[in-house]
């Protein structure tokens, strides 16, 4: 019994010096009120930065001005190789702190959620900054005729619920929080 086969093309990864050697996106801490000038010096040095600037109108009692200020206080992004010595120039910059992740290491963050916010940014949609939460977590409703009920926070069909539960009878309730703002407790 004779078989014959198409031949198929070969697919060959790229030799691991290549992956390795491919910048990623980290986010690095800085210290307050220095983003900006910590995004333009590491420019200034040919590292790719993204900083997400928003306008905040700021009032005092004589005056009001727009100003951008980071959308994400005290962080900023860098699009780095593997490479030792762009981690140092990043590192010895006056005003950061460290990379965010792991042992200081940094942890790679995918284009996708950095392309997310520039995507964002650019649009007109109206957003607004919100605690990050985990599904799974424990959170309190925070306005609203549901003001100050507890919950743990699940998704169900893309939505956020919000499910309360009596223990000793060990049965639940499950309500949508779509129009409710919740914090972490």
């Amino acid at each position: 019994m004779s078989s014959s086969f198409e031949s198929l093309p070969t697919i060959s990864a790229p030799p691991a010096s290549a992956v390795a050697s491919q910048p990623h996106w980290y986010a690095i801490h800085i210290r307050a009120k220095h983003e900006k000038h910590v995004a333009k010096h590491l420019q200034h040095l040919g590292i790719p930065t993204f900083l997400p600037l928003v306008n905040e109108v700021h009032r005092w009692s004589d005056r009001s001005k727009t100003v951008q200020v980071p959308l994400f206080s005290c962080y900023a992004f860098v699009n780095l190789p593997p490479v030792l010595e762009l981690r140092a120039k990043v590192i010895l910059t006056e005003g950061v702190l460290r990379f965010v992740g792991s042992r200081g290491e940094g942890t790679p963050i995918p284009d996708t959620e950095i392309e997310n916010v520039r995507t964002l940014l650019e649009s007109a949609a109206r957003y607004s900054a919100c605690p990050f939460l985990n599904v799974g977590q424990r959170v309190r409703v925070r306005g609203g005729a549901l003001d100050g009920i507890e919950g743990i926070l699940v998704a169900r069909n893309s939505s956020r619920t919000l499910v309360i539960s009596v223990e000793p009878i060990q049965r639940s309730l499950a309500v949508s929080l779509d129009d409710y703002h919740v914090e972490a407790i």
